[in-house]
C-alpha cells in the first residue's frame, strides 16, 4: 500500500532538509505535528477518544514515527480492555527515548496537558488521515517522475502508466473514513428505490435484462454488485451466451443527463468485455453472425451473397451504435482489468462487465508462488469486490473440470468448478451451460444401422436446445431454464411458448 510505504520512508528519514544545497528551500510533506498531539493527549486523558477514530485511523497515518509508536502502543492497550494513559504508556517506551529535548515522561505529560476534547476527536483524526493520504499521493507523483526519467530501454509507457492508474486506485480504495453501522432506514430507502427503478423498467426487472425471458424471470436480471460466474465444458456455448447477453444489454441501452451532468442508464446498460481469449475482431465476426444469422465461417471466407453482404452492413450500422467496449489484451492480471474497468467506468460509464474468462487472468505474483488455487481465490475475491466498488453486475466465465465427461449424466455440478472452492464461495450466482447435443453427436454410429436409427430419435428431443442450470443464486431459486441455440450462428434465445420446460426448483 501507498501508505505504508511512505511511513516506511518517514521512519528512515523523518524530518526531511528544509534547505536546498544552492539555498531554494524545500516544500515538507503535508502534516501538522500539533494535530496530531492534541489527538494523542485526548486519547490519554479520555481513552473514549480512540474508539472515535479508531475504525479509519492507523499509526501509519501519522506523520511522526514517535507519534505512530505512541497511538499503536495507545490503541494495542485499549482494545485488550487497558487504560492508556502516560503512566502505562511509559512502560513500553525506551528509558533513554529523547523527543526533542524531553523525556518520555515529559513528553506523556505535554501531551495530555495539550489535549483537545473528546468532541473534536473525529474530526482531527480526518484530518490527519487526509493529510497521509495527500503524502502517499506525493509519493506517487515522485515515483512516476523517477521510472519515466530511469525507464528501461525495453519499457513501455503503457506499463508505467497502468502501474500509477494501480497505485492511484488502491489510494482511493483506501481513502475512505465512511462505511460503518447505517439507519435501516436508509437501507429501506435504497430498497424502495430498486423496486421504483423496477417498475419503470422494461420487463420490470430489478436488474440488467439478459434478453431472454426465461432466465431474466427467474434471476430478476442481472444484480449490482453481484458477481456472476457462468461456467461449461468446452463446446457448450459459454462465450457464444456472454456475448448475446451482453449485446443485448447494450442494445437496449437509453440514457439520461443528471443535474450535474452525468449521463445515467436508465434502461439496458453501457457494457465493457473482457475478451481474453478471442481477438476484438474474432469478438465482431461472432457477434455480426449472431445478429444477422449468417455464419461466422461464411463472413470470414466472403461466401456471402448480395443480399447476406446488405444484411452484414446493415447489422455493422446498428452495433456501432451500441455502447459495447472490447479490451482484447492477453495475460492481464486481476489488478490491471480491475484499473481499466474503473478508468472505463469514469470516462464512458459502466453497468455490465463481461469477463472471458477467469482462469486466463494473473493474480499477484505472491499468490501465483503459492499455487494456482490461491491465485484464483484473489482473483474470484478481487472481482467480488470489484463489483461492489463500482455497483455494476459482473459476468464471468470459468472453465469445469474434466470431471463432467467420466459421468453418465454430464449435466454440471458446482464441484466441478475448477478450484471451485473460492469460485463457488465467492459467486454471487454460479451458471452452467450445458447441450446434450453436443455429446450426442460425438456419438453418432455408422449411418443405416439400427444404432443409428435409435440414435437418431435421442438426438431429435434435444436438436438446438440447450439448458442454463442455475446451480447457485443468493437472492432466488434455483433450477433449469431451456434455450434454444443455433450452433452455426452461435446464438441463444427464448425457445417457442409451448416448449416452455418447468424450472426444477430448489
Amino acid at each position: 500500500m501507498a501508505l505504508e510505504t511512505i511511513a516506511r520512508k518517514q521512519a528512515v528519514n523523518p524530518s526531511p532538509p528544509e534547505i536546498h544545497a544552492k539555498g531554494a528551500p524545500y516544500r515538507t510533506a503535508p502534516h501538522n505535528i500539533e494535530l496530531e498531539q492534541a489527538l494523542l493527549g485526548a486519547i490519554l486523558v479520555n481513552n473514549e477518544a480512540f474508539y472515535r477514530v479508531s475504525d479509519f485511523l492507523e499509526p501509519r497515518h501519522f506523520f511522526e514515527p514517535i507519534h505512530q509508536k505512541l497511538y499503536e502502543i495507545a490503541a494495542s492497550l485499549v482494545r485488550v480492555g487497558k487504560t492508556a494513559t502516560p503512566i502505562t504508556l511509559k512502560t513500553f517506551l525506551p528509558s533513554d527515548l529523547d523527543v526533542a529535548g524531553l523525556t518520555a515522561s515529559q513528553y506523556l505529560a505535554r501531551l495530555a496537558a495539550e489535549a483537545t476534547t473528546v468532541i473534536n476527536a473525529s474530526d482531527y483524526g480526518r484530518t490527519i488521515y487526509d493529510l497521509a493520504i495527500r503524502r502517499a499521493l506525493i509519493l506517487i507523483g515522485e515515483e512516476v517522475v523517477n521510472a519515466a526519467y530511469d525507464a528501461p530501454a525495453d519499457g513501455r509507457p503503457r506499463d508505467q502508466i497502468e502501474q500509477a492508474e494501480r497505485s492511484l486506485y488502491e489510494l482511493a480504495e483506501t481513502g475512505r473514513y465512511g462505511g460503518g453501522f447505517q439507519r435501516f432506514a436508509q437501507a429501506l430507502t435504497t430498497a424502495v428505490e430498486m423496486a421504483a427503478h423496477a417498475y419503470q423498467r422494461d420487463g420490470k426487472l430489478s436488474g440488467l435484462a439478459t434478453g431472454l425471458r426465461d432466465l431474466d424471470r427467474m434471476m430478476g436480471g442481472l444484480q449490482k454488485s453481484d458477481l456472476i460466474i457462468l461456467a461449461g465444458r468446452p463446446g457448450m456455448g459459454k462465450s457464444s451466451l456472454a456475448t448475446n447477453v451482453g449485446y443485448n444489454v447494450a442494445r437496449a441501452w437509453e440514457g439520461s443527463v443528471r443535474a450535474d451532468g452525468q449521463i445515467e442508464s436508465t434502461n439496458g446498460g453501457i457494457v465493457g468485455f473482457f475478451s481474453l481469449e478471442m481477438s476484438a475482431e474474432q469478438l465482431a465476426t461472432r457477434m455480426l453472425s449472431e445478429q444477422t444469422e449468417i455464419a461466422s465461417y461464411r463472413i470470414r471466407r466472403g461466401e456471402i451473397a448480395s443480399a447476406d453482404f446488405d444484411r452484414i452492413a446493415d447489422a455493422a450500422r446498428e452495433m456501432e451504435r451500441i455502447p459495447f467496449y472490447i479490451d482484447e489484451t492477453g495475460g492481464l492480471s486481476v489488478a490491471q482489468l480491475a484499473a481499466r474497468a474503473r478508468r472505463l467506468k469514469r470516462q464512458r460509464g459502466l453497468d455490465l462487465l463481461v469477463i472471458d474468462y477467469i482462469q486466463l487472468l494473473q493474480g499477484s505474483s505472491r499468490r501465483a508462488q503459492e499455487g494456482r488455487v490461491q491465485e484464483v481465490t484473489e482473483i474470484t475475491t478481487s472481482l467480488k469486490a470489484l463489483a461492489k466498488e463500482l455497483n455494476i453486475p459482473i459476468l464471468a466465465l470459468s472453465q469445469l473440470s474434466r470431471a463432467v465427461e467420466s459421468r453418465d449424466d454430464k449435466r454440471p455440478q458446482l464441484s466441478d468448478l475448477r478450484e471451485s472452492g473460492s469460485i463457488e464461495q465467492d459467486a454471487d450466482v454460479v451458471l452452467f451451460v450445458f447441450r446434450e447435443e453436443y455429446y450426442l453427436k460425438n456419438k453418432e454410429p455408422r449411418p443405416g444401422t439400427e444404432e443409428h436409427f435409435k440414435w437418431q430419435t435421442e438426438m431429435e428431443p434435444v436438436h438446438g436446445r440447450a439448458e442454463v442450470i442455475i446451480g447457485k443464486q443468493r437472492h432466488g431459486p434455483t433450477g433449469t431454464v431451456a434455450l434454444q441455440f443455433k450452433a452455426d450462428v452461435t446464438r441463444f434465445s427464448d425457445l417457442a411458448e409451448e416448449d416452455h420446460v418447468p424450472a426444477r426448483m430448489s
